[in-house]
């Protein structure tokens, strides 16, 4: 039996019928680089057999009225493959616009959470001959890094099969029973939640007074419900729409270098650009500048002191983005500027303390509030939190076979919430800088006009460095 964390857990508790809480990654492969040949039920059975060595892959939620605490993960004794690994083929003429179409409509299915929390999508048919694979995972099970973890479980440096890790076929989440889950479920609420609360209040308390103060002189990063409103900050419905693009790595980099700024600054001033072309082009772009929400690993950080375990190690860093400059070199040192100005906010925020709040999530109420927050629309009645979620993920640099496939393409696509209805997510792998962009239909059925955008904001930095 392993304990959900707080985070983990409240992933599952934010969860609606409108607001699905899991990760995609979407992998275009090419099949003819598969030894013998390819063919789904090869893939298929390659899996199964990876699998074995994959203990995240085979847990599944348990949980009792009982318990108090937050549900466990048990090893899934009736594991079925085919329960998990499904083939369809994409509408002709098989181009981009339909993967995004047949994507958006999986995307908007919840996970079944009697097994597993994962499935893998195998889509044929399109037109260049590539094969797509959409992995779906929820977010209790995984973040940014994790993801990227599961994925080089699934990928090696050939195409030859790799031999099992005999540590890892011999791990497993384990069993338990209903009054073991119970108990332990009361003594984490009654006497451990306690003396962690009254830990963290005084750190806690620092907070928002640091906060007051680098306000003042202007070294704080920006404060939530401060950002102007934007189409994506309305409630959302099941309806998801997504878009990609693919960028050099090289280019990126070349910008990065002329203006001596970092990748991730790159990634926030062509956000931007990209941003303000969409808002402008629908005549919607705000005089001040957007907020966006920035991810931020905590893998590395210490957890003695406020909390240990989970899946999900991630704290998020509030950034204003240069949306409201048109010239994108100015706008491009001014997403330095503003990026360093947060980051020096954030790295005095104990790294762990929004993890550690989060164990005191309250499941059921937290559920029903989440629900009654989506039904009446509420996210209209009050300022945004921020306007996009921005995430930037390093892959490896090389290429990667993907259970035999080589791999063309990585796509990330994170979760949309009601008043928060885009999610931008950056990996970069092979020389590629991959964007991943994901939204409600109700709110942006153009989606792929800010996918374009990214192309056109790179094109104009590149012009720039001559």
């Amino acid at each position: 039996m392993q304990r959900l964390s707080g985070l983990d857990a409240s992933f599952l508790y934010l969860e609606t019928r409108s607001q699905m809480m899991h990760i995609i990654g979407l992998i275009e492969i090419d099949p003819s680089t598969v030894p013998g040949g390819y063919s789904f039920v090869k893939l298929r059975d390659e899996l199964q057999r990876r699998i074995a060595a994959m203990p995240n892959f085979r847990r599944k939620l348990d949980n009792s009225m009982l318990n108090i605490d937050h549900p466990v993960w048990i090893e899934d004794d009736d594991f079925d493959i085919e329960r998990h690994v499904h083939r369809v083929a994409v509408p002709a003429p098989g181009g981009e616009a339909e993967l995004a179409d047949l994507c958006g409509h999986l995307a908007g299915q919840t996970l079944d959470r009697g097994k597993p929390l994962w499935e893998l999508w195998i889509i044929e048919g399109l037109a260049d001959g590539k094969v797509a694979a959409m992995l779906r995972t929820h977010h209790a099970s995984v973040d940014g890094v994790t993801g990227a973890e599961m994925l080089a479980q699934m990928c090696t440096l050939s195409p030859e099969a790799p031999e099992l890790d005999p540590d890892k076929v011999q791990e497993t989440a384990g069993r338990t029973s209903r009054t073991t889950m119970a108990l332990t479920g009361a003594m984490n609420y009654f006497v451990q939640r306690p003396i962690a609360m009254a830990r963290l209040i005084p750190g806690t308390v620092e907070v928002p007074i640091n906060w007051f103060r680098r306000s003042r002189t202007k070294s704080a990063m920006p404060a939530p419900f401060q950002a102007p409103r934007t189409r994506f900050n309305a409630p959302i419905t099941p309806h998801r729409a997504l878009a990609m693009a693919q960028l050099s790595l090289d280019d990126v980099k070349l910008v990065k270098n002329r203006f001596d700024v970092k990748i991730n600054d790159v990634v926030l001033a062509i956000t931007a650009g990209a941003l303000r072309d969409y808002l402008q082009g629908h005549d919607e772009l705000p005089d001040q500048p957007l907020v966006a929400m920035v991810p931020v690993s905590v893998h590395g950080a210490d957890e003695s002191s406020l909390v240990t375990g989970g899946t999900n190690k991630v704290t998020g860093m509030f950034a204003k983005l240069a949306s409201d400059l048109d010239d994108p070199v100015d706008r491009l040192k001014r997403a330095a500027e503003l990026a360093r100005t947060s980051k020096d906010h954030h790295a005095d925020i104990d790294a762990n303390i929004l993890r550690a709040w989060a164990q005191f999530a309250p499941g059921t109420t937290m559920a029903t509030v989440m629900k009654f927050y989506g039904d009446r629309r509420l996210a209209m009645s009050h300022p945004p939190v921020f306007n996009v979620l921005i995430s930037n993920v390093a892959g490896p640099d090389f290429p990667l076979y993907f259970l035999g496939a080589r791999v063309t393409a990585v796509y990330p696509l994170g979760p949309v919430f009601h008043g928060l209805g885009l999610n931008i997510t950056v990996f970069s792998a092979d020389g590629h800088l991959n964007v991943g962009i994901l939204t409600c239909t109700d709110l942006a059925p153009d989606v792929w006009d800010i996918a374009h955008a990214f192309d056109h904001e790179l094109k104009r930095l590149l012009e720039a460095c001559d």
